[in-house]
């Protein structure tokens, strides 16, 4: 499936891709894992988009614990990293790789935030109506695990996982400026690091009574 706009790599980026996405001001990212408890569930995959469209799948192995190209793109500050529900990705990345992101835009925060008509703020509805695109969402619970072998179908449902969050971003932007709500965006933003670490002390939600 590789192509000149869509890449994999295995471990780690190649000091090329490094230097050619930290050119961006900004890069979409995602991650696939075995399931949704980072101390039990392994990372499996790392996705990145530049604003040109090109998408890097980068496998992680079983007992890999680092990848020092990616750890220095994501801790950048001068490129800001798109996930959506940036919560989860923030915490796996930590826990498996040690990598504190940073800084980071969540579009399913900014979705809410500013898509207060729409009851379903997943990625393929938030997708569907601001890019005009139907997302393939078949392959979201898979085998991702068996890294060295993994299929078109999943291969390209991870690419367009983070296709198509830049200009999702970019709606979602100027939406939340027009109503007035980018500033309170930019404060949940900054609370993730904290949410983050609370998560991966398995703690609940202490803000409850």
């Amino acid at each position: 499936m590789e192509t000149d706009s869509f890449q994999v790599r295995d471990r780690d980026l190649s000091p090329q891709d490094l230097d050619r996405y930290l050119q961006a001001d900004t890069l979409a990212v995602d991650t696939e894992t075995m399931g949704l408890i980072p101390h039990r569930d392994r990372l499996c995959l790392v996705q990145l988009c530049d604003p040109q469209g090109f998408v890097i799948a980068l496998r992680i192995e079983r007992d890999q614990t680092s990848a020092p190209h990616l750890q220095q793109l994501l801790e950048a500050q001068s490129v800001l990293k798109l996930f959506h529900f940036a919560r989860f990705d923030l915490a796996t990345l930590s826990h498996h790789l040690g990598i504190q992101v940073n800084p980071v835009f969540c579009t399913k925060i900014a979705s809410k935030l500013a898509r207060t008509y729409a009851p379903r703020h997943g990625l393929k509805e938030v997708v569907n109506e601001l890019v005009q695109v139907e997302l393939d969402k078949s392959a979201q619970s898979s085998d991702w695990g068996n890294v060295g072998h993994l299929s078109l179908e999943q291969l390209s449902y991870a690419a367009n996982d983070v296709r198509y969050l830049i200009p999702v971003y970019q709606r979602l932007g100027e939406m939340l400026r027009r109503e007035e709500r980018w500033d309170l965006a930019q404060s949940c933003f900054q609370c993730l690091p904290t949410l983050v670490a609370l998560d991966l002390l398995h703690y609940g939600n202490i803000f409850d009574h």
